[in-house]
């Protein structure tokens, strides 16, 4: 297994500044990975290369994230998300661990913008008079064909 720090979107150099929104952005030493062998059909290669990728992200311990945005993101990745606030996504759909390292980063920076996004909220509506009208006349003609469902009366 190998294990390396996430550098930027091209990867390679020290330190870079991954851009989510206009607003936030990570740095790349908040990101680990760990390459592991991908499960399923590989050829030749499928024991010798290590191309799947773990990444993790500390959710909890990052300093560019507002507690609001640390909250829904927590939501949105629910079960991959461990006990300790950090965020553990699987890559190995493509042969080559490069591509699969792009995929589980932009898979990361997709999940942040979603959770960057405030939820709208729904403005409460009251039904119009006629809306509650048709309603109970509904109501009431339902009621009168159940009513003709049943058997008469014995007398």
């Amino acid at each position: 297994m190998h294990h390396s720090n996430i550098s930027s979107h091209g990867y390679s150099g020290d330190f870079m500044e991954i851009r989510v929104t206009p607003k936030i952005s990570l740095d790349s030493d908040e990101i680990q990975e760990r390459f592991v062998r991908a499960s399923g059909p590989g050829g030749q290669n499928v024991n010798k290369v290590a191309s799947a990728v773990q990444l993790r992200f500390d959710v909890d311990g990052s300093q560019n994230l507002t507690d609001a945005v640390k909250r829904r993101l927590k939501k949105l990745a629910g079960s991959r998300m461990t006990l300790d606030g950090v965020l553990v996504l699987s890559a190995e759909n493509h042969r080559t661990q490069k591509r699969n390292r792009e995929d589980a980063l932009d898979r990361l920076i997709d999940l942040i913008r979603d959770a960057a996004q405030p939820p709208k909220y729904r403005v409460a509506t009251r039904p119009s008079l006629s809306a509650k009208r048709k309603r109970v006349e509904s109501k009431v003609k339902r009621g009168a064909v159940k009513q003709n469902r049943q058997k008469p009366p014995l007398d």
